[in-house]
């Protein structure tokens, strides 16, 4: 069972998703407000980088109705982004307070887990070493293809997507990054400082290269398949 400080650490965590979810809706209205009014940011302008904003403020309409509502959605943009910075900053300061702290870097020394990934993955699932085996995490994250059986016939489908959603999106997301090829850039080498030799050596195991597969269906085959490897060396890690 969670003790009270975990479930204070997951509730921030929860909070922060839900904040990077009100923000995506905000950014919609906004958008969909300026696409029927027919106003479109220059071509080449990446959407919501600095120099969009900075184009969305010298953006002028005629009617003042639509001048307040624009101001309106714009201000929504910009205090969901502050929000999203706050909880941010207060996850990294209750993270490096936390008991978890140790499992929390060794994460980061994985390609495709920044710090936000793993505390949600320490977060959601506790103690890895709750799992023995990484089909049991996959499960628990609903991320196991679902099952039709009649008979002596079996077939198998999509994943059954039962468990913790914001799990499963760390897993994917994780997955997806894994497919890159194997590389220490300069933030990578930063995540592993100060984390046991042991974690660093796991982070690089064969069952942990890289694959490249075409195809919408084969493509989620291998992230669920790259993922249970990922949860493998998870667990592995979470021993040392």
């Amino acid at each position: 069972m969670p003790d009270r400080e975990h479930e204070a650490l997951r509730n921030l965590v929860r909070a922060r998703a839900e904040a990077k979810v009100d923000e995506l809706r905000a950014k919609h209205r906004l958008s969909k407000f300026l696409l029927r009014l027919g106003v479109h940011p220059p071509v080449g302008m990446r959407n919501w980088s600095q120099r969009y904003f900075q184009w969305l403020r010298q953006v002028e309409f005629e009617h003042l109705a639509d001048r307040i509502v624009f101001a309106d959605y714009l201000a929504e943009v910009t205090a969901a982004g502050e929000r999203i910075k706050r909880l941010e900053g207060a996850l990294r300061q209750c993270a490096e307070s936390s008991n978890q702290v140790a499992l929390i870097r060794a994460l980061q020394a994985f390609r495709g887990i920044g710090f936000l990934s793993a505390a949600t993955i320490v977060a959601e699932v506790g103690s890895l070493r709750r799992f023995r085996t990484a089909p049991q995490l996959m499960a628990y994250a609903g991320s196991v293809p679902s099952e039709t059986s009649s008979g002596s016939k079996q077939h198998r489908g999509a994943i059954t997507k039962s468990g913790n959603s914001l799990l499963r999106h760390v897993l994917g997301e994780a997955a997806h990054h894994a497919r890159h090829a194997p590389r220490v850039g300069n933030l990578l080498q930063q995540r592993q400082r100060d984390v046991p030799r042991e974690v660093i050596e796991l982070a690089w195991a064969p069952r942990y290269a890289c694959t490249t597969v075409t195809g919408t269906s084969q493509h989620a085959s291998v992230c669920t398949r790259r993922s249970q490897r990922l949860d493998a060396n998870w667990l592995a890690s979470s021993g040392l």
